[in-house]
């Protein structure tokens, strides 16, 4: 199973996908990153805030306005596309999930940055089975 066919049986497609090229560049879009907070310390998308999928509330997003562009990720987009979901059914009208989530955007050779700022290569990777879906970075898991 190549790692396109994996995200296709994993999503609904319940949130529109976007593409790690295509959101490079967009300075007004709202990152959130879906991850435990472990994931996001060893690395995230640069400007990504922190949403932990397993504490979610939509209060913890009150302050972004209902149009904002929001892009959402988590490792390769499950996750995510449940907080998306959530986000659209709260009157979110412009939400995005990232395809392939950060493994997708490090695999394309994108940055990502540690919990200091600084560029890494290192990546969450969930657990070993998933590891074997990031071909472009430092595996990092439990």
């Amino acid at each position: 199973m190549t790692y396109n066919e994996k995200l296709e049986s994993l999503y609904k497609k319940t949130v529109p996908l976007v593409k790690p090229s295509e959101i490079i560049g967009l300075e007004d879009a709202v990152l959130l990153d879906t991850r435990t907070i472990e994931e996001f310390k060893v690395s995230h998308l640069p400007s990504a805030k922190f949403i932990d999928y397993d504490k979610f509330q939509i209060k913890d997003i009150q302050k972004i306005p209902k149009d904002a562009k929001i892009i959402i990720y988590c490792s390769v987009g499950y996750r995510s596309e449940k907080i998306g979901e959530q986000l659209m059914k709260n009157g979110y009208v412009n939400v995005k999930n990232l395809y392939g989530g950060i493994f997708q955007w490090k695999n394309e050779g994108f940055e990502v940055i540690n919990a200091n700022n600084q560029p890494t290569d290192s990546v969450h990777t969930y657990n070993k089975k998933w590891s074997k879906w990031l071909t472009n970075g430092v595996k990092v898991y439990d």
